[in-house]
């Protein structure tokens, strides 16, 4: 026996070499030691035979040696040049040993040859990052990902996880995982088992991690800035948007998601620009047109997302939600040629896409409404709104029962035992209450002042918010008091500076004060007392009957479920009012509330009143706040670039015949309206 094998005890020497190659084959991942001796005293045998060479070279870099695999391999690879495994072996070697160029050589040769072998492209995009050739690395990736559309590992996974099956993909992975840790498919196939778990935390980990070891990978960066918006994490959302932008594929869908990132910032002139520079290329792209339309409306240019609705309609007259678009500019009536072409689009329409259909018949309840066919519009917004409805349910009593809850949680003795605590910034103006009560007009007025600005509904909020009942809901705590009662001053003041942090991004002009007109945050007015205990809080409120129609023929695009069902609508409204009239008796004054009529009947009186009781002093700007150019996200966008008119006020008396359901929800709210 030679001295290998006598270390090793258990090889005789006499095995015949084939079956040496064997034994060191089967050990060369848990005893790469006996798999270099065995080749050893193979080539002691055969000298040069390429079998013991590969094998040699295979231990070598196993033991942690590479440069010494590499020179190994490299003689190996100068008379076997086409032999995939010596290259693959080589090109591991040569990176790594840090010799960049060698192993892109081995591997651009591998793919030219195997171009399936989707773990040959991952590496060869790896070490041409090394040596600076971006773009050639972002092509290597897609390759990779190409090739490993058709592995059936990843294809068995993808279909159990598509079935609901996701503990199978889980472990299909997770074996996958163990033999190639870094395989970018798997890892992004991981993430999105834990995002339709709903786990994020852990679906955006593992994303990241596709991410950053094939930062080539389209798809996987595509599906991460879906996820960051989830999270609301913009800035990030944005940096991998722009470097998505630069993949040589150049795909137009690429451009959109950058827009969309834009318009969550609230850059809508960056995203028009996007849209505009698309559509100059490709015409006929009826989204396209809607998305601008959506820009364009929101900074307020009328005319150009009249024009942008029209050309969406124009190529595909079934768009349900550019009928509605366009509806939806409060400013602007449909006219009987419009009518007609909707009526048109909803027979011709498959009744299965009930998007269209529902957006349609809104539209077209609009449209009968300004005809003055009331009992026309009034039949379209049900059916609109009953297939809405049927899309997003609504619990009504277990929606009362979290409102008198939080009713009875947030009670005087209550925030008194609390004491100090919370961030001490006086910067949010909080502006809440429910949709179409006059919230956009009083953001605009304020908004007009020299040292407020105007942001958006933001959700940071209802994020924080929703992460508190997480804890109850998850078992930490048996109710939503005890978990608020266990927040220490210095929490409180933590959940402060978090929602201040968050929002940081919406303030562009540096003015002291912003708006965060969320309406839904009526819910939270104790949580914002507790945690920032200098922020103003203002209720904006509308007649019920006036607020809860406006709201019924309004088809919201998220965030509003309440507002399908007029019995629904009353019975919010209650629960709104209670638990308002609960904050107002333990924090007196702490709430400021503006009545929509009285805005409208006295609007300098109501302005001065308001302004009053953020402390700030009067500027002549807030009463012509329809000049204020910033951009409307709202469903009044329009409605706010004029001067304010008083014909909302009673609009909904002509419908009054038909609203007996919310009236009668309403119950003892209607008559003390206002009191």
């Amino acid at each position: 026996m030679n001295a290998g094998m006598r270390a090793t005890g258990i090889f005789p020497a006499s095995l015949p070499p084939d079956r040496m190659l064997a034994l060191g084959i089967q050990r060369l991942d848990a005893e790469p030691g006996q798999a270099l001796d065995l080749a050893e005293a193979v080539l002691r045998r055969a000298p040069g035979a390429p079998q013991a060479q590969l094998l040699a070279g295979q231990a070598l870099r196993r033991l942690g040696r590479p440069a010494e695999a590499l020179t190994r391999l490299s003689a190996l690879a100068r008379g076997h040049r086409t032999v995939a495994a010596v290259l693959w072996e080589l090109a591991q070697a040569a990176s790594e040993a840090g010799d960049a160029r060698q192993a892109i050589a081995a591997l651009e040769s591998l793919t030219r040859q195997q171009p399936a072998v989707a773990q040959g492209w991952f590496l060869l995009g790896r070490q041409l990052r090394k040596v600076g050739r971006a773009q050639d690395a972002w092509r290597a990736d897609l390759a990779g990902v190409h090739a490993s559309s058709r592995d059936r590992d990843l294809l068995e996974a993808a279909v159990a996880m598509n079935e609901g099956r996701l503990d199978e993909g889980e472990a299909l992975l997770n074996a996958r995982l163990q033999r190639l840790p870094d395989d970018p498919p798997a890892i992004r196939l991981m993430g999105e088992i834990h995002w339709r778990r709903g786990d994020m935390t852990l679906a955006l980990e593992w994303v990241e991690r596709a991410v950053y070891v094939a930062p080539g990978f389209d798809l996987a960066r595509d599906f991460l800035i879906r996820l960051l918006l989830q999270n609301n994490r913009l800035t990030e959302a944005l940096d991998h948007a722009e470097r998505l932008t630069g993949s040589p594929l150049r795909h137009p869908g690429y451009a959109l998601i950058k827009a969309s990132v834009l318009v969550r910032l609230g850059d809508q002139q960056g995203a028009a620009a996007i849209y505009e520079q698309l559509l100059k290329a490709k015409a006929d792209q009826p989204q396209v047109w809607q998305n601008l339309g959506h820009a364009l409306k929101t900074l307020g240019r009328q005319a150009d997302a009249v024009h942008a609705y029209r050309r969406a309609v124009h190529y595909q007259p079934t768009m349900g939600e550019a009928w509605w678009s366009l509806a939806n500019l409060k400013t602007v009536k449909l006219d009987g040629e419009d009518i007609a072409a909707m009526e048109q689009a909803l027979v011709a329409l498959d009744p299965q896409r009930e998007e269209d259909v529902l957006h349609l018949h809104f539209s077209l309840g609009k449209a009968y409404e300004d005809a003055g066919d009331d009992a026309a519009a009034f039949r379209h917004y049900d059916l609109g709104n009953r297939l809405r409805r049927a899309m997003v349910p609504h619990d009504a009593d277990d929606f009362a029962a979290e409102t008198a809850a939080m009713a009875s949680t947030f009670t005087a003795p209550f925030i008194a035992a609390q004491g100090e605590g919370g961030c001490p910034a006086p910067d949010p103006i909080f502006i809440v209450g429910l949709p179409r009560a006059g919230s956009t007009l009083v953001e605009q007025i304020l908004s007009s002042h020299s040292q407020v600005e105007g942001t958006m509904e933001l959700p940071d909020m209802m994020a924080i918010a929703g992460r508190l009942q997480s804890r109850v809901d998850e078992g930490e705590f048996p109710d939503f008091r005890t978990m608020i009662a266990s927040l220490t001053p210095a929490d409180r003041t933590r959940l402060g500076e978090e929602y201040l942090e968050r929002t940081r991004i919406h303030r562009q002009s540096g003015k002291p004060l912003f708006i965060d007109k969320l309406p839904n945050n009526w819910q939270h007015v104790g949580l914002i007392h507790l945690i920032l205990p200098q922020a103003k809080i203002i209720d904006a409120r509308r007649h019920p009957m006036a607020c809860g129609f406006s709201g019924w023929k309004q088809h919201f695009a998220r965030g509003q479920s309440f507002t399908y069902d007029l019995t629904d609508i009353g019975r919010y409204y209650c629960a709104y009012v209670d638990l308002m009239a609960a904050f107002d008796a333990a924090m007196p004054g702490r709430v400021h509330r503006v009545f929509y009529e009285r805005m409208v009947a006295d609007t300098p009186g109501e302005v001065g009143r308001l302004l009053d009781h953020l402390g700030l002093p009067f500027e002549e700007s807030c009463l012509a706040f329809w000049r204020n150019d910033r951009a409307v996200r709202t469903a009044s966008s329009e409605q706010v670039r004029q001067p304010i008119f008083t014909d909302a006020v009673d609009h909904w008396q002509r419908f009054e015949p038909w609203l007996g359901p919310l009236a009668e929800a309403l119950g003892p709210v209607l008559p003390g309206y206002g009191r």
